[in-house]
């Protein structure tokens, strides 16, 4: 390791944003450690960076000897020749040598060591940053795309980081040099080191958005409940003010809805749905889906909520491929179905009709209701499924009582 390997670890280490006096320490006292194996403690070893020629030097006391065999011996003949001609066996002598005059396997085993120590050190500033900055958005500029697997390397200045594939908005392209922004959830370990996961898909990234750009939440006056996220499509954000006077949609539009384009933009487009919290469950359900006019809402044993709107409602409510109810669904946690009135009314007439027995249909006597149990026929919605020619046929029926059982069954 000569005087240009040196600078070139010393500006590695600014690059990487490491201690500079701590990797000059590393370097000594890996060296030192590799050149010791080879040393007794009375060859009085020490390893030290010459400034004035930006170089490592080594300086340790050779035991004179008839013929040098290791490294801490010097022959007579070399003593005598080079540094005392009244040298004699038994005496030490002291040395001085750049490192790279050392045997080759010497000098490798201890860049091997420097580089793996520097490797460790960088892992753990790296640990030490992502533990500072975990669950927060970082920026950074799209270093390399990996062709495998899609994933892409980002530049934070103090580490590269990975967002993965699966944590990618859908359709959100970018190129080498573009810059991004994107929330730090994970820390991935592996042969090359640690790696920084970022993410543009997680509920949080949105959080971290709104808490910058929306003053009230970012100072307490509003909480985000709950957030439930199509990434690249829809989002919907629950709030709650605790300032009464506050009112959450006025507040995240901003003024000429400043507030909630700038974190549009962010996210390409993305639908973002602010949705006003409410301990009445009915009510809650309106907020979610984003419909104001519905007629009525039918919440069902607290775990499903059946919603009544008019049939030019009925495709918002639901949203593009379902979306828009499926996200509402996720943020109240109920089940949520949306009908029509007559597709409510159809809904309940089946369920009654389901547990209704065939005895409580008009015109059903005991010997019929004998007659069609006997047929498999228990349920008044049996009867309404049925065909009126099915029926006819079952004996002791006849044509006019399958009719009059179908329309009893009709109007039920």
């Amino acid at each position: 390791m000569n005087a240009n390997i040196l600078d070139a670890v010393i500006k590695l280490a600014a690059i990487k944003q490491l201690d500079g006096a701590q990797i000059q320490e590393i370097i000594v006292e890996s060296i030192t450690n590799t050149l010791s194996k080879r040393l007794e403690p009375e060859n009085e070893l020490e390893v030290y960076i010459d400034d004035a020629v930006r170089g490592i030097r080594v300086r340790y006391k050779c035991k004179v000897v008839e013929l040098e065999s290791e490294l801490g011996e010097i022959s007579l003949a070399d003593a005598r020749g080079e540094f005392d001609p009244h040298a004699q066996l038994g005496d030490y002598i002291q040395r001085e040598m750049s490192l790279h005059e050392f045997e080759p396997k010497l000098v490798i085993t201890a860049q091997r060591i420097i580089q793996e120590r520097i490797r460790n050190l960088e892992d753990e500033k790296i640990q030490n940053d992502f533990n500072k900055q975990k669950h927060t958005i970082v920026s950074g500029k799209i270093k390399s795309i990996d062709e495998n697997n899609g994933g892409y390397r980002i530049d934070l200045s103090y580490t590269d980081a990975l967002l993965p594939l699966d944590e990618q908005i859908e359709n959100e392209f970018y190129r080498v040099g573009d810059n991004i922004k994107a929330y730090v959830t994970n820390i991935r370990s592996g042969n090359k080191g640690v790696t920084v996961i970022l993410s543009r898909t997680n509920p949080e990234f949105v959080k971290k958005l709104f808490e910058a750009e929306i003053p009230s939440i970012f100072n307490g006056k509003m909480h985000i409940l709950k957030i439930v996220r199509e990434p690249g499509i829809r989002t919907k954000v629950e709030l709650e003010a605790l300032d009464e006077s506050l009112d959450p949609i006025t507040e995240c539009v901003g003024p000429k809805g400043t507030r909630i384009d700038s974190i549009r933009k962010e996210l390409h487009g993305e639908q973002i749905d602010i949705v006003v919290h409410s301990d009445d469950m009915e009510q809650m359900v309106q907020n979610a889906l984003g419909i104001s006019n519905t007629k009525r809402v039918v919440i069902e044993r607290g775990r499903a909520a059946s919603v009544i709107v008019d049939e030019a409602d009925k495709v918002v409510a639901i949203g593009k491929q379902g979306k828009n109810v499926r996200l509402a669904a996720k943020l109240t946690g109920l089940k949520i179905d949306i009908f029509t009135s007559e597709e409510f009314e159809e809904k309940m007439s089946k369920e009654r009709r389901t547990v209704s027995h065939i005895t409580e249909l008009d015109g059903v006597s005991p010997k019929i209701a004998e007659v069609l149990r006997n047929a498999g026929y228990t349920s008044v919605q049996d009867i309404f499924q049925a065909s009126v020619n099915e029926l006819a046929t079952l004996e002791g029926m006849g044509q006019k009582t399958a009719e009059k059982l179908k329309e009893a069954a009709k109007y039920f």
